[in-house]
Formats: structure tokens, C-alpha cells, sequence
């Protein structure tokens, strides 16, 4: 027997020598150590065929077996295991003075691009910022600037409702009642932010970004908005660029006015990108509606005041020569790294 147990030593011993995996030492593990099928725990079947008197010197040196060959492949076990790490540390070795292959830079997206380029031409100026809240109620969205239940304007801007009463606001207009409730002219502000309306096109999104100023005070006039945009024309889209005004209809200004700029791709002299009208569209404007002044308790006999609206991604698309606005919402790496710096 004791024999036997040497033979099955050295069995093992010279299984385990070529191993150098730590699972393959585990499964060679279970072949001697595993209760139901080991090949030690079967040795213990053969102490049936001994009398009383041999077992217990038996099962003693069955034990012993038992226990060499735990503390072996736990040795083993461990051995391995070192060896594997060190492995793994070596191939997974970084230098980390060493510089990077490539070095990734972001970019500001054109949108916020746009918007920083406006907020510092406006604030030099003399506006203030004010950002107003994106769900509106139908005060201040739609009656406070003239366009009451009934009126056909409500038409223009198909609202996303999120009750009877309130709604995703369709215009920035709306922070400016508030401004103008709350504050006693003059008043010059800039409201920025997100609007929604139900259109979708190439040129259109359900959520876009609006730009809206405010002046209010004694003596204003048209000239005073059109000197105004001049500068903001020649700061955004370069200095020969000139500006007109065109009449249109918006509920809360009157006179209203659609503002023009010559094109500055071609000079004014006609070409796909104006259309061959040597001007180009940017934003509506004029002068505020008595009414609304008389709504936010502002006499408009007193003061007068002009407001003008521009969307962002238009003025991105056209600055930046964007075909399709789907493209300012899309994230696409492609498209953004090019306004790297």
C-alpha cells in the first residue's frame, strides 16, 4: 500500500511538472482531489476489503496522501497564479512619459459658436442677458404679445401643448414680457434659448435656438434698430455687407420688418446661394406693438422700442455654409471637427 502511495506521488508530481496554466493545475486537481471522483477519495473504497484490524493504519496513510496532495496544488496553485500576473503586468506595461500616438482635440459645436460670437457682439452693445423659462403659459407666450385665442398668428406656429394652459414656449419673445413687467425702461436685453414648433424640413426642427433683443426707451426709432443690425451684419457675416428692411406682419411689432443682408458670397451680384437676389434673409424685426407695451404696464406714449428675432442654426447654416440643418443635431464627429479651431 504504502507503495502504492508513492507510485501516485510521483504520478502527480510528474502531471503537474508541465503545467503552466492555473486551470489545467485545477482540473489535474480534481482528477486526484474531488470527492465523488478523485482518484484518492477512491482509494478509500478499498478499505471494504481489509479486516478491522489493518483500516485505521489505512486510512491513515490514505489521509496523509490526502493532505501531501492539498498542500501541493495549493503551492502549485499559487506559483501559477504569481507567474500569470507578472505575465500580464509585463504585456500590459505602459509608459506613461511617453507622449500619445495621436492627441484628440474637441471643438465648440457651431451652434455654440454662434451664440458666443452674437452675445459678445450684443453685450458690447450694451444688452444684458436674460434667459426665460422653455415651458411657457399661454399669457405670455401668445396673449401678452398681442395674439390673442382668435388670432390668425397662432396659425403661424403649430405648439407643442403640454396642458390647456401651458406649452414648450415657440418664441424667446415671451422672456421679454417678463423682463418688461418686472423692470422699468430703459431696458436693453438679449434673451438666447431653445424653442419648439411642429415643423421639419431641411431648413426647419421641431427644437431650435432662438436670439432676441429688446430696447426700450424714450426715442426710439426704426433707424435706431437698423444702425443696430449694420454692425451686427458687418461683425458676423464680414465689413461690406449691408442690410435692408422688408415690411412683414408679426401680432406683437408694428411696423414689422423682415431684415436683408447682402449676400457675401458673391458680392450682391447674384448667385446660388442667394438665389440670384444678391440678398439674403436673417431675421425678422421692428418696432414693439403699443399694445404690448401697454400689457406689460409701459406707457407707449412715453417710450417706444424695437425688438428683432434671429434663429441660430440660420445663421450657422449660413455663416458656415451648412446644406441641411439636420446636421447641427446629428453629433456627427465628422461634421463638428471641422470647426476645430
Amino acid at each position: 500500500m504504502e507503495e502504492q502511495i508513492r507510485r501516485m506521488q510521483q504520478e502527480i508530481e510528474a502531471a503537474a511538472a508541465p503545467i503552466t496554466d492555473s486551470k489545467e493545475m485545477y482540473l489535474l486537481r480534481k482528477q486526484y482531489l474531488d470527492n465523488k471522483t478523485g482518484k484518492i477519495t477512491a482509494l478509500m473504497k478499498n478499505m471494504r476489503d481489509l479486516s478491522p484490524e489493518e483500516r485505521p493504519a489505512f486510512g491513515k496513510i490514505v489521509n496523509e496522501l490526502k493532505q501531501w496532495a492539498l498542500e501541493f496544488f495549493t503551492a502549485q496553485d499559487a506559483r501559477l497564479k504569481a507567474e500569470e500576473l507578472a505575465r500580464k503586468n509585463a504585456a500590459e506595461q505602459i509608459d506613461v512619459t511617453m507622449p500619445a500616438a495621436r492627441q484628440q482635440h474637441g471643438a465648440l459645436h457651431p451652434n455654440t459658436l454662434i451664440v458666443n460670437e452674437l452675445i459678445d457682439i450684443f453685450v458690447g452693445m450694451g444688452f444684458t442677458l436674460f434667459e426665460g423659462p422653455e415651458i411657457e403659459n399661454d399669457y405670455y407666450n401668445f396673449t401678452a404679445l398681442n395674439t390673442p385665442a382668435d388670432h390668425p398668428a397662432r396659425d403661424m406656429q403649430d405648439t407643442f401643448y403640454i396642458t390647456e394652459d401651458l406649452l414648450l414656449r415657440t418664441q424667446t419673445s415671451a422672456g421679454q414680457i417678463r423682463v418688461m413687467e418686472n423692470a422699468q425702461p430703459p431696458i436693453k436685453i438679449l434673451s438666447p434659448g431653445k424653442v419648439f414648433r411642429s415643423d421639419d424640413d431641411a431648413t426647419h426642427s421641431p427644437m431650435f435656438s432662438q436670439m432676441e433683443g429688446l430696447v426700450v426707451d424714450k426715442g426710439i426709432t426704426l433707424c435706431d434698430l437698423q444702425g443696430m443690425l449694420d454692425v451686427f451684419a458687418q461683425r458676423i457675416f464680414g465689413q461690406d455687407v449691408r442690410t435692408r428692411l422688408r415690411p412683414s406682419y408679426f401680432p406683437f411689432i408694428e411696423p414689422s420688418v423682415e431684415v436683408d443682408v447682402s449676400c457675401f458670397a458673391c458680392g450682391g451680384k447674384g448667385c446660388r446661394l442667394c438665389k440670384d437676389t444678391g440678398w439674403i434673409e436673417v431675421l425678422g424685426a421692428g418696432m414693439v406693438n403699443r399694445h404690448v407695451l401697454e400689457n406689460c404696464g409701459v406707457d407707449p406714449d412715453v417710450y417706444t422700442g424695437f425688438t428683432f428675432g434671429m434663429g441660430v442654426e440660420r445663421i450657422a447654416m449660413l455663416k458656415y455654409g451648412i446644406p441641411n440643418i439636420k446636421l447641427l443635431f446629428e453629433s456627427d464627429v465628422r461634421v463638428l471637427e471641422q470647426f476645430r479651431d
